[in-house]
């Protein structure tokens, strides 16, 4: 499954069905930069979410909807609902785990 890029216009059907791991993101982040190999990675393996990524700078509408205040956010929602967020940079087990608890 290929990562998402979602926009304000197609974020709600982006999230609709099943387990998925949002990320929150910008270019000139750092830790946004370090975090994105690490979804790439997930996903070639295939995590048990679908992810999809949103550039704050370009769809603001959604980061302020979800009160995103810091980057990266990663939000997991499941069937179209919140479930779940958390903060900062994360490595691959610790976000494995994140998803895991509401498989």
């Amino acid at each position: 499954m290929a990562i998402v890029h979602a926009t304000d216009a197609t974020f709600q059907d982006d999230i609709k069905e099943g387990l998925v791991l949002v990320d929150f993101w910008a270019a000139w982040c750092g830790p946004c930069k370090m975090i994105g190999p690490v979804l790439e990675e997930m996903d070639a393996e295939g995590s048990a979410a679908k992810i999809v990524k949103v550039d704050v700078d370009n769809n603001q509408g959604t980061a302020a909807q979800y009160q995103i205040m810091s980057i990266p956010s990663l939000l997991l929602f499941k069937d179209g609902e919140l479930v779940d967020k958390t903060v900062g940079f994360q490595p691959k087990e610790a976000l494995e785990a994140f998803i895991a608890k509401h498989a």
